[in-house]
């Protein structure tokens, strides 16, 4: 399992065990992270399941691929550090991962 943090805006922190292989969008609907509403269900084909990851982190995150770049303009107030959470696949490497939630989806 491979640990993962999710910040909402209140500061809430939740701390989540992830399954390798999965993706941070499915672990935060799973564990009822709010502010993921994950509306196309993973399918990279809205921006409700956006977040802001760590500067920590954005290396071993990775850039998004051109079809998520897309769809993060639809994103409300994207940042270079934003990513979609179901396009972050869940890896050993990303053990601590953390990442904010925005104060709204688009």
């Amino acid at each position: 399992m491979t640990k993962i943090t999710f910040v909402t805006q209140d500061g809430s922190r939740y701390d989540i065990d992830a399954a390798n292989g999965t993706t941070a969008m499915e672990n935060a609907v799973k564990n009822d992270v709010p502010g993921i509403e994950a509306e196309c269900g993973g399918a990279c084909a809205c921006a409700t399941c956006h977040v802001y990851v760590d500067q920590a982190w954005m290396e071993a995150v990775g850039e998004p691929e051109p079809m998520e770049e897309d769809m993060l303009d639809f994103a409300y107030e994207p940042q270079p550090n934003s990513r979609l959470s179901c396009q972050i696949r869940i890896r050993p490497e990303l053990d601590g991962l953390v990442v904010t939630v925005p104060e709204r989806q688009a």
